[in-house]
């Protein structure tokens, strides 16, 4: 009796190292999925805040034509020069990038701060039609074929949207697509911010 109570214990104890590992992981998983779902990605710190932008080139997206003229790229060294500005990652085939577009406009006519588009990971011919269809809000409209410029500016998803101020440094930043609410209690008072001198 005493032998067969040994073995099962030995035997239970066994189990119990066994399920440890995969109960560790369930739970942080749980509280990994809680997370993605309960977080607000808006709220993401970006080490870039105070931070001149990065040293990047976006060429032009090609084709692009409006009024007759040949919309242009911009590089990092087109930020700043004492206006504030403003960048905007999106892509024809992000769906929340045209829930937002009209917004952008909306940005533009209501503040007169240049807007620096980035179409990312885009066909030429698709980020033509969507400018075509959706209007242009841009001052100039830059191309990031392969991704690499996102990953400098530190982008998580499209569309994402930088306020720089007027030395060319990174004065806020907004993750995903800029809403009503967004933009009156978020992006304006940012861009105010910035053109008062203070970072946000």
């Amino acid at each position: 009796m005493t032998s067969g109570s040994t073995e099962a214990n030995t035997t239970s104890k066994g189990r119990g190292w066994v399920l440890a590992p995969l109960i560790v992981f369930l739970v942080i998983a749980g509280l990994f999925a809680f997370g993605l779902v309960s977080g607000d990605p808006s709220k993401l710190p970006s080490a870039l805040i105070g931070r001149p932008v990065p040293a990047t080139d976006f060429p032009a997206l090609e084709g692009l034509v409006v009024d007759g003229q040949p919309v242009p790229g911009f590089q990092a060294s087109d930020l700043g020069k004492g206006r504030v500005s403003v960048v905007n990652f999106w892509a024809s085939w992000c769906v929340p990038c045209i829930e937002e577009h009209p917004l952008l406009i909306e940005l533009r006519s209501r503040t007169g701060v240049d807007i620096y588009g980035v179409n990312y990971k885009d066909q030429a011919e698709s980020g033509r039609r969507f400018i075509g269809r959706y209007g242009n809000p841009f001052t100039a409209l830059g191309t990031d074929r392969s991704g690499r410029g996102a990953i400098e500016w530190g982008v998580y998803g499209m569309p994402e949207t930088f306020v720089v101020d007027g030395t060319g440094r990174i004065a806020f930043k907004h993750v995903g697509p800029i809403s009503k609410d967004s933009l009156e209690k978020l992006m304006l008072p940012a861009i105010e911010k910035a053109q008062a001198g203070g970072q946000n």
